[in-house]
Order: C-alpha cells, then sequence, then structure tokens
C-alpha cells in the first residue's frame, strides 16, 4: 500500500473558511497534518486559526508556501471549478471531500 501523505507533506485546503472545510481542516491540525495554506476567493490576507495564511487562489497559495497537495471542501456546485484549479496549479494529489455524502475521492 502506497502512503500519498505523511507528516512532510504540504497540504493547503480549498474552502478553508467554510463551516465543512474549516472542521476538516482543524481537525488535520490536530491531527498533526501540516496545512499550510487555505484557499477561499475573496477571503485572501485572512488567517485560519492561529496562523494559516489564506489566500485568494490555489496557484498563489501553492506558490507561498510550497503546497503540494489540495483537499477540497466546496459546496457542490464550486466543485469543479476548484478541481479544475488545482490541477491547473499542478499539484501532486487532490483530495475531494463531498459535503453531503461523507466521501473522499483522490485524483492524482
Amino acid at each position: 500500500m502506497s502512503i500519498l501523505v505523511d507528516e512532510n507533506t504540504k497540504v493547503l485546503v480549498q474552502g478553508t473558511t467554510g463551516g465543512f472545510g474549516g472542521k476538516h481542516a482543524q481537525l488535520s491540525l490536530d491531527y498533526g497534518t501540516q496545512i499550510v495554506a487555505g484557499v477561499t476567493p475573496g477571503k485572501g490576507g485572512q488567517t485560519f486559526g492561529s496562523s494559516t495564511p489564506v489566500f485568494d487562489t490555489v496557484e498563489e497559495a501553492a506558490t507561498e508556501t510550497g503546497a503540494t497537495v489540495s483537499a477540497i471542501f466546496v459546496p457542490p456546485p464550486f466543485a469543479a471549478d476548484a478541481i479544475l484549479e488545482a490541477v491547473d496549479a499542478q499539484l501532486d494529489l487532490v483530495v475531494m471531500g463531498l459535503e453531503s455524502q461523507g466521501k473522499l475521492f483522490l485524483i492524482t
């Protein structure tokens, strides 16, 4: 079995300022995951928690922080655009959390 994410992986969370994304970002931080950035369009410059910076775009977040993985927690109508934005930023792995179904999908 391959380990896709470990303690050295830098993760950004798309939708980190929303309720669902914020909950899972905080749980990941508590677990020890290196959450290095959040992404929510229009909320760049804010922070999540005590020190995680929030950016307007995935490309900006990845460039500034070195993130290689995106965890996407956005409402279904915005999911396709969020996935394409992560793919366009050439991230190694995209993890998608579906709010309504409680399922995770991996896109490598």
